[in-house]
């Protein structure tokens, strides 16, 4: 046991990352701070691309647990995998508020992000492209799986020939309501928002993932904890609900222990949420990817 854990541990740090590539170089979005950086397959053509979104409340992104070991882990089973780093209000904006004053970072910068490094991956891998994220970048993930016939992009003037639209999508324990005060993440609702959104009501509706889902969304791979102490767990069982009602393949896998971002962090795990990634290269194998 303990020498098959070690072997796990050298291959995922014999997995290097690619450079971090700025992808908005050369368009009219100034965003240089957005990087989109490249995990591959030590062997052979990857099964599929995924494109991995850390969540950290719209504000902060959590890079290591919920961005580069997800995308070594991934890259390990033969997935190319990136990790985004979408902008973000910033740690500053929790506490200064400047956005009060300047707008700073907020939607539709996020899925512009997202769509962008789905377009750019698009254009370069022939085959599958999902994307996987985590709270906040749940939420995000989601965006892009019910709005992709939005163009996002056409405000810097880029018309993608490629589908913006995900070929799956995995939300691990998202924001998902901006609208139901029950379970809103009021922290995350206010670095995707701004201040003064809790006020704006038909803003939090249009955002609110639960309420946009189609008959076009992409297959769904939606997993969170009941115990959740920080994204509270109806979050996930309104997304379920949602997806049934418009019959979207999907599987929700409900923990009844495991808390909040742990990622593919194993230290951070208990016995139940170390079973989920291999539930989700599982379900990705069910659909030949």
């Amino acid at each position: 046991m303990k020498r098959s854990v070690v072997v796990t541990a050298l291959l995922l740090l014999s997995i290097a990352a690619g450079a971090q590539e700025k992808i908005w170089a050369g368009t009219a979005c100034k965003a240089k701070q957005v990087t989109l950086t490249e995990f591959l397959p030590e062997e052979g053509t990857p099964k599929a691309a995924i494109i991995v979104c850390p969540g950290g409340s719209y504000h902060w992104l959590d890079t290591k647990a919920e961005g580069t070991a997800v995308a070594q882990w991934l890259a390990s089973e033969g997935y190319a995998a990136y990790v985004l780093r979408y902008r973000v209000a910033g740690k500053f904006e929790f506490v200064a508020k400047y956005r009060s004053v300047l707008r700073g970072n907020r939607h539709p910068d996020m899925i512009c992000d997202l769509q962008r490094a789905i377009q750019l991956v698009r254009e370069r891998y022939d085959g599958p492209v999902g994307v996987m994220g985590f709270s906040a970048g749940g939420h995000l993930v989601m965006t892009s799986a019910e709005f992709y016939t939005t163009n996002f992009l056409s405000k810097y003037n880029l018309h993608p020939e490629v589908s913006l639209r995900p070929d799956f999508v995995a939300p691990i324990y998202p924001v998902v309501t901006l609208s139901d005060e029950r379970y809103v993440h009021r922290r995350s609702r206010l670095g995707l928002l701004g201040e003064g959104s809790s006020r704006k009501k038909e803003l939090k509706d249009s955002l609110s993932m639960e309420k946009h889902v189609h008959e076009g969304v992409p297959p769904v791979f939606l997993l969170n904890c009941t115990d959740d102490p920080v994204v509270d767990y109806h979050n996930s069982v309104l997304l379920d609900s949602a997806l049934r009602q418009h019959h979207i393949p999907h599987i929700y896998v409900q923990f009844e222990t495991g808390g909040h971002g742990f990622g593919a962090d194993t230290s951070r795990m208990d016995a139940h949420t170390a079973t989920w990634q291999k539930m989700f290269t599982e379900w990705l194998h069910t659909m030949s990817f």
